[in-house]
């Protein structure tokens, strides 16, 4: 399952950039397979030229990127977050980033860290001095809100192709109930017209079997049979076109809702 089958890159991008904007957080998303499905979202060059760029702290980075869950800290002291990304119980994705400092930066510590992955110290302190500050209550926080935000939009997408795609095979099906009913009930008209025949046949062979008298007595009596059994029949049809006209007005209200915009 993919998350882009469900939400455009473009809008996904969006969402991802204006949570950025507000919060001064970094953000960018893996799909199942571990591959970037956006780009990133206010990463610094403390991040992406000095500690991605270089072999060591790429490798550390992509360590993060893969194993980080909640809010934790990285290698280099800044604070970052990783939240999956769930769809119908299946976890499709991750949305990480952070790159923030819950506090101000020390140039002593972070000097040398740079001297240990090779890069010069003083670039290292400019580029650091870049980094958003912000509390670990607020990062925390913003990351929990980004989680949230991007299950519930995704999951949302989701479940609207799933049941667009439910909907074209409904609606078809209906049309094809609605026709059959229709059937029914023109069957169980002709049905009811054929019984009444039968009790103006029977009452006609009634009285014929009177004017016969005793020899037609026999006959008087298949006729009297003839007329229950018309009247039993009179009754099973019109219960069938009464079912069938509520389940016309059934499919009918279905119909309305499926196609109501």
């Amino acid at each position: 399952m993919r998350i882009l089958d469900y939400i455009s890159k473009e809008e996904y991008q969006e969402i991802q950039d204006l949570f950025s904007d507000a919060t001064g957080l970094a953000a960018i998303s893996l799909g199942d397979d571990g591959n970037y499905i956006s780009e990133g979202s206010n990463f610094t060059d403390f991040c992406m030229k000095y500690n991605r760029g270089c072999q060591r702290g790429r490798e550390r980075c992509e360590k993060n990127d893969a194993e980080g869950v909640g809010c934790y800290y990285c290698h280099a002291g800044l604070m970052d977050f990783g939240e999956d990304i769930v769809i119908d119980n299946e976890v499709v994705g991750r949305v990480i980033g952070g790159q923030v400092l819950p506090n101000p930066p020390d140039e002593g510590k972070f000097k040398a860290y740079a001297e240990e992955l090779g890069i010069d110290p003083d670039e290292y302190w400019a580029a650091v001095q870049k980094v958003p500050v912000r509390t670990e209550k607020s990062i925390k926080a913003a990351a929990k809100l980004l989680g949230l935000m991007i299950n519930k939009i995704v999951e949302g997408a989701y479940f609207g192709k799933r049941n667009a795609k439910v909907l074209e095979v409904i609606k078809p099906e209906i049309e094809k109930s609605t026709s059959v009913v229709n059937d029914i009930t023109e069957r169980a008209k002709r049905l009811e017209e054929i019984a009444s025949r039968q009790n103006i046949l029977t009452l006609n062979a009634s009285i014929e079997a009177a004017r016969a008298g005793a020899a037609g007595a026999g006959f008087a009596v298949v006729a009297t049979q003839m007329g229950e059994m018309s009247k039993s029949s009179g009754v099973i049809y019109g219960n069938i076109e009464e079912d069938a006209n509520n389940l016309k007005d059934y499919i009918h209200t279905m119909n309305e809702v499926l196609h109501k915009k």
